[in-house]
């Protein structure tokens, strides 16, 4: 499993949940580091009286007049319809189905493979970010998983029957000041979003808009008619990272795939759940907001048909599956909530290896 992404993921039951839970609430007592020269301040880029970056300053310019994209950027919002299941044909619904069962284990990421198309939106792992660098010629990305993509603005179209690879073959062009990227020759092993699967068949257009300094709006569309009754869609801010750097993230096969003893289901995890009384639930319900490795979070805590559910930002509502009153299972990951003296939930605390990442209630 990637380092840097590693979460607490297909529990199973008996002791070895008890051992792998032990580890979470372990967790939670853990705080990310970070070395001291990542905070650097990043040379040439516009700054308020008080030193922070100025997000509103005018898109740069590159020698040829058109937009600079350059620079080391992060997805602030994504939103769209790819968890639209009427757009979906029935057999990748129903595989989206099978791999939530079992904690999407099965996501090539965790077996070391590269994410593909998906690091458009999402990336191969939490920190999202990427290296926009800009040529006449050529415009590259570069992830942190140490994938990348090249953008040929040579004038060259795209091949009618490309060779498949993981990361496609891509083609851009200046429409005004919006840079419109077409790429296809994606090989079908990768997915778009959680469990979402696609063909050979895919071909994405991507529209990237430079607001200001400080923001990117990327429109991308989504064609496959082996897998979608229709196109699929996806808008995703992104912010200039200032005073930074991109780090690799490092997979370690020896920890992916099967080797990992990753084989639980979901359903395995409820058995092992342990029981809250229905009166206690309230004392759970409401909205919790913080950061997540820069990233905003909403998470929403529900009473629906006599049990607890969450949706953390656009996911999809999925059970709390409690292991003690204050530690849940939801979607494979550990949250752990806090209370006041009055027993109602102050916080709640997404567990991950880099640390207990902690949502404050709304009032």
């Amino acid at each position: 499993m990637p380092a840097g992404n590693q979460s607490i993921r297909g529990v199973a039951p008996g002791n070895n949940m008890k051992r792998e839970f032990a580890i979470m609430l372990l967790l939670a007592s853990a705080t990310p580091a970070a070395a001291q020269w990542l905070t650097l301040p990043t040379p040439n880029v516009p700054r308020l009286e008080d030193g922070t970056l100025d997000q509103s300053a005018p898109v740069p310019r590159a020698a040829t007049g058109r937009p600079d994209l350059s620079g080391l950027w992060r997805p602030s919002r994504v939103q769209g319809d790819l968890n639209e299941r009427s757009k979906f044909q029935a057999w990748v619904s129903a595989l989206i189905d099978e791999r939530e069962a079992r904690y999407f284990a099965d996501d090539p990421r965790f077996s070391c493979l590269p994410s593909g198309p998906s690091n458009i939106t999402i990336a191969s792992n939490s920190y999202g970010l990427r290296r926009i660098l800009q040529h006449p010629s050529m415009i590259a990305m570069l992830y942190n998983d140490m994938t990348y993509r090249q953008i040929f603005m040579d004038g060259r179209e795209l091949e009618r029957d490309p060779l498949p690879t993981w990361m496609g073959y891509s083609v851009g062009r200046w429409d005004g000041d919006t840079l419109v990227v077409e790429s296809n020759g994606y090989n079908g092993k990768t997915w778009l979003n959680r469990g979402l699967s696609h063909t050979d068949q895919l071909r994405i257009t991507e529209r990237y808009r430079r607001v200001d300094f400080g923001h990117i709006e990327v429109n991308v569309t989504y064609e496959d008619p082996g897998a979608f009754e229709s196109e699929l869609h996806a808008v995703i801010d992104m912010e200039f990272v200032a005073d930074d750097e991109m780090l690799e993230t490092v997979c370690n096969e020896a920890y992916s795939g099967e080797r990992s003893g990753w084989t639980s289901e979901v359903s395995q995890v409820g058995e092992a759940a342990v029981a809250l009384s229905p009166d206690e639930f309230a004392n759970y319900v409401g909205t919790y907001k913080g950061v997540y490795l820069g990233n905003a979070v909403t998470v929403e805590v529900t009473i629906e048909d006599g049990e607890l559910y969450m949706q953390r930002n656009n996911a999809p509502r999925a059970p709390l599956i409690p292991q003690s009153e204050t530690a849940f299972i939801h979607s494979g990951l550990g949250f752990v909530f806090s209370f006041g003296d009055d027993g109602v939930a102050t916080e709640v605390s997404e567990v991950h290896v880099s640390g207990a990442w902690t949502f404050s209630r709304e009032p």
